[in-house]
């Protein structure tokens, strides 16, 4: 089985047909290449900084682009493995950054430097919609779909600040409503942010603290592949499944009284 680049295919060619905004810095942070995808976006974007073009951006420090570069560089000095995060481009528009170190495999995984990806790159109005739109996600109702239990059939993105409201709104409910277990169907979800394993991690903690059992529905294999594994926590493909364990627990729980 060949498993090699074909000769007449460049890296160059390779990460200039790549459709996403990707911009190389070397080890001590300078802009050395972007390819013609960020050549595009740059040249809307880099009017922000004072500068013409997007060709003056090459040979620049990563730190001119940053309001807190010591923070920054501290990220990026201890950044072993893939860092995300959403960011805001003055004010104007906002995207999803994810850096990633580039090692060299002749000096024993050395940063050499380091490779910029800009996502989902929108102005704040559309981004301002997009907010509105997970506003709207939101205010689906906690359904109450058997005895003593919930489900949270959440859909659309589910990023970390989505997260931290799910777990507030969740918690509250069971406490209030004397529930025993939680069903959280991941079948509507169309993005995951890296850090809602560990949101979704934290909700089962809490809930498991006062009693309630918390299970994840909705597991399709691709999700399945982004999300990794959860800790302790039992997980379905389908809702249907999840509901007859359900089920069976409150069934024994029964029988153990009689």
């Amino acid at each position: 089985m060949n498993c090699s680049i074909p000769i007449n295919i460049t890296s160059t060619d390779a990460l200039n047909s790549i459709g996403e905004n990707i911009i190389i810095a070397d080890k001590d942070y300078n802009v050395t290449w972007m390819n013609a995808t960020a050549v595009k976006s740059m040249t809307v974007i880099a009017p922000l900084f004072g500068l013409e073009g997007a060709d003056q951006i090459i040979g620049m420090n990563m730190d001119e682009f940053h309001r807190m570069p010591q923070y920054q560089r501290r990220i990026m000095s201890e950044l072993k493995e893939t860092h995300r995060a959403r960011i805001n481009i003055r004010n104007k528009f906002a995207a999803d950054i994810v850096i990633s170190p580039i090692t060299s495999l002749a000096h024993s995984g050395e940063v050499e430097g380091y490779m910029v990806m800009l996502m989902d790159v929108t102005t704040k109005a559309e981004e301002e919609k997009k907010r509105e739109t997970m506003i709207e996600e939101l205010s689906v109702p906690i359904l109450h779909i058997w005895d003593k239990t919930i489900a949270l059939p959440l859909k659309g993105e589910l990023d970390h600040e989505r997260g931290e409201k799910v777990i507030s709104t969740v918690l509250e409910e069971c406490v209030s409503g004397g529930v025993e277990f939680v069903m959280i169907s991941l079948s509507g979800i169309n993005r995951f942010d890296d850090s809602i394993r560990q949101n979704l991690q934290n909700l089962y903690d809490c809930l498991k603290l006062i009693g309630v059992e918390c299970i994840i529905v909705g597991i399709t294999p691709e999700l399945a592949i982004r999300i990794g594994e959860f800790k302790d926590i039992v997980t379905f493909s389908h809702s249907n499944v999840g509901l007859k364990y359900i089920m069976s627990k409150l069934d024994s729980e029964t029988n153990e009284k009689r």
